[in-house]
């Protein structure tokens, strides 16, 4: 089974350039059903369709549900099954596909969380506060996330020469390889452009387009290295603290920059290739956000609206 899982991890890498981080959520969720099923299912091996079918695997979601585990987990674990399998067939190992016949758990609706204007701001300003730990590439960090709608491992992976800064364009390379360029503000260059002056990494003003690729990561840690997507979601959570709804997460910003380009007349089209989505659907997630302002608003102020519009009113929304 390790063997299996192994050999699965790197197709994933090397034939469909998932990032470092997918391909070790897919192992840990292959090994968990492993670890199951040597418990719950002595005897039996993942790879063989005659001892792990449809039952097995209703077995391992039941269990996963007794657990408590969310359905958004469980959904992304059967998935991970499905595509395991998937490849099992491809390479001859297996003749049929066991989780193809279950169906993905419901998944609870919910938007997701965004910030109003006025605290997308405020969180922009905590590090310039360096008596409370705040620095010149935290600021940097925030900037560049909410100007560009960065993934955070597309964030982490901008080296020096992929900002353009006379253009106001940064490259990013975002799932499976594929890269975009999108805009980056003033604001966020002039941020960016402090924090290296600051650290001495670059010698010239910003990199043009023609510069010689050498990978030299702008957002470093104490030692130099490429800061990690973790060190930046920690770096994120440790300055929202200090908002009043509590503490966000790097997407959480990414999420924002959308709804925000959208309440000022971006078009959704626009919006999905900033974003990098390979389809307009996901993208259109953010009209519901939008959605449920021009209710607050309507609520608020139509004198016929005979409701209240109660916690659903945005803090910076203008009747």
């Amino acid at each position: 089974m390790d063997e299996a899982i192994r050999a699965f991890m790197t197709f994933l890498e090397l034939e469909r350039h998932a990032s470092h981080e997918t391909v070790r959520n897919y192992g840990s969720d292959l090994r968990q059903f492993q670890a199951f099923m040597q418990v719950e299912r002595p005897g039996m091996s993942i790879r063989d369709p005659a001892t792990v079918h449809t039952e097995s695997i209703r077995g391992y979601l039941h269990w996963l549900n007794r657990k408590h585990e969310k359905s958004t987990s469980m959904a992304r674990k059967l998935s991970s099954l499905r595509s395991f399998y998937r490849y099992l067939q491809r390479e001859g190992m297996v003749g049929l596909n066991p989780a193809d016949a279950i169906r993905m758990p419901k998944q609870p609706k919910h938007l997701p969380r965004v910030l109003s204007k006025d605290d997308a701001a405020a969180l922009m300003g905590f590090p310039a506060d360096q008596a409370a730990g705040g620095s010149l590439r935290d600021r940097a960090l925030l900037e560049t996330l909410y100007s560009t709608g960065a993934r955070v491992s597309e964030l982490v992976g901008i080296d020096l020469d992929d900002l353009r800064a006379s253009e106001g364009l940064v490259h990013l390379r975002g799932k499976g390889r594929k890269e975009r360029i999108v805009p980056i503000g003033d604001v966020a260059l002039q941020a960016i452009q402090a924090y290296l002056d600051e650290q001495r990494l670059t010698k010239t003003r910003y990199p043009t387009a023609k510069t010689t690729r050498v990978a030299s990561p702008i957002f470093r840690n104490s030692r130099g290295g490429r800061l990690t997507t973790r060190s930046v979601a920690r770096i994120v959570t440790r300055y929202s603290n200090r908002l009043a709804g509590g503490s966000v997460s790097p997407h959480t910003l990414r999420h924002s920059f959308a709804t925000h380009l959208l309440d000022e007349g971006a078009d959704l089209r626009s919006i999905q290739e900033m974003l990098g989505h390979a389809s307009l659907s996901t993208t259109q997630k953010y009209t519901h956000l939008a959605t449920d302002q021009l209710l607050a608003v309507y609520d608020k102020t139509h004198p016929r609206a005979g409701r209240s519009a109660g916690a659903r009113v945005v803090k910076d929304e203008k009747p």
